[in-house]
């Protein structure tokens, strides 16, 4: 399977760049950028067939500013990513006795047991 999405008008190959969603209440066609993921009762258009987009009489069409080019991972982006997978791969530190938690860091909290991954074993209330 392709991770490109392809245009959904009928034999029309040409990779996705627009959104079509249709506002039935409001006798509205919506026409924006490239959805973040496909949704099922939205159309993904090529340049080609969103330029020539027609709504039946009496719709409105509005077009929303599609990006031209593909969206591409910014450096920030990137740099954020490589930071949150070196934390997940970081060991957890065992706190001493004397430590005092610091806004970001992990649970000190006397009724956690154990930690894995993301999950937290407490203490139960009665012991």
């Amino acid at each position: 399977m392709s991770p490109v999405r392809r245009c959904s008008r009928t034999a029309c190959g040409r990779p996705a760049v627009a959104t079509l969603t249709y506002v039935y209440a409001d006798s509205t066609a919506v026409l924006g950028p490239l959805a973040t993921y496909a949704e099922p009762h939205c159309y993904d258009l090529c340049s080609e067939h969103s330029e020539r987009l027609t709504a039946p009489r009496g719709w409105e069409v509005v077009r929303l500013a599609v990006d031209p080019g593909p969206a591409r991972p910014s450096g920030d982006d990137l740099e954020a990513l490589a930071n949150a997978v070196r934390e997940a791969a970081r060991p957890p530190r065992r706190p001493a006795a004397n430590d005092t938690p610091t806004p970001g860091s992990r649970s000190t909290d006397p009724m956690e047991v154990a930690r894995r991954g993301h999950l937290r074993v407490l203490r139960s209330p009665d012991s």
